[in-house]
């Protein structure tokens, strides 16, 4: 059985090497969300992470930098352990490319090998980015709600009920509050997130308690906004449903997933205060 990069001591490598990907299975953490491989999921998405150190040579050896995003689809059977994609990215420090198509050619091949399904990249020169600039997400800020929580609890979807008495809306909330560990290494990941839906109102005090509530668990980006999906879809019922969540960077890499059951549209890759 290959060991999990995560967690290891791990030498970088100074030459090309897309042996170091490693693929973590989607299928496990989704049976544990009663979701069976032979169904169809309740939700499309994608996994959208930015590289904030990817560099390479041209074809007469001077180093260039850029930044990348890569699109990993939601229905790809494999996810990408972060480590090896950092591990991966380092290879191709002291590798030529003739422009920069040969680079993303080889990033999308590489990368859609282990993910199981065609990923999209975009590589983008830092000033390119710096023109875009940042946006908080928009929405109802949770984190005004003057409550008391026992931040040792874990989460609990029994917290997530509507307001009975109101009929259908469309309203969008969002927290800064998000965090859970990284389930090998225990390190603190932090997000905000973005819960968009129609039906009844979800009742935001307790939203906003099983938000808080995964910051003891152990598990990876992806897997806590599908769980959260999950849970807020079963618990409150809504006839619409996205769920969209972005990380703060570790080791120049950051993962946003997004979930929706309905033909939204991808979310713009804007990057927020934190990032």
């Amino acid at each position: 059985m290959t060991t999990l990069p995560l967690g290891q001591q791990s030498a970088y490598p100074d030459q090309y090497d897309p042996s170091v990907l490693f693929p973590i299975s989607r299928a496990e953490n989704r049976l544990k969300l009663k979701l069976l491989e032979n169904q169809t999921l309740p939700f499309v998405g994608v996994d959208i992470w930015n590289a904030f150190e990817l560099s390479w040579l041209n074809s007469k050896g001077k180093p260039q930098i850029a930044l990348a995003e890569f699109q990993v689809p939601a229905d790809s059977p494999n996810m990408i352990e972060s480590k090896s994609f950092k591990l991966y990215l380092n290879s191709l420090n002291n590798v030529r490319f003739e422009d920069e198509s040969a680079l993303r050619e080889t990033l999308i091949t590489d990368l859609s090998r282990v993910a199981g399904s065609k990923i999209a990249t975009r590589i983008f020169l830092p000033e390119t980015i710096a023109k875009k600039g940042m946006q908080e997400m928009s929405g109802v800020l949770m984190d005004r709600l003057d409550i008391e929580i026992d931040p040792s609890l874990a989460a609990d979807s029994t917290l997530l009920e509507v307001n009975a008495d109101f009929g259908p809306i469309e309203q969008c909330l969002v927290s800064h509050l998000l965090k859970s560990n990284c389930p090998v290494t225990g390190q603190p990941d932090w997000a905000s997130i973005q819960i968009r839906y129609q039906g009844r109102p979800i009742l935001e005090e307790g939203l906003l308690r099983y938000l808080i509530g995964f910051r003891q668990l152990g598990e990876f980006h992806e897997h806590c906004v599908e769980t959260i999906f999950t849970d807020i879809k079963r618990q409150c019922k809504p006839e619409k449903l996205s769920v969209y969540a972005r990380y703060t960077r570790r080791g120049g890499l950051d993962i946003n997933p997004f979930r929706t059951d309905h033909n939204a549209p991808w979310p713009e890759n804007t990057r927020h205060a934190r990032q």
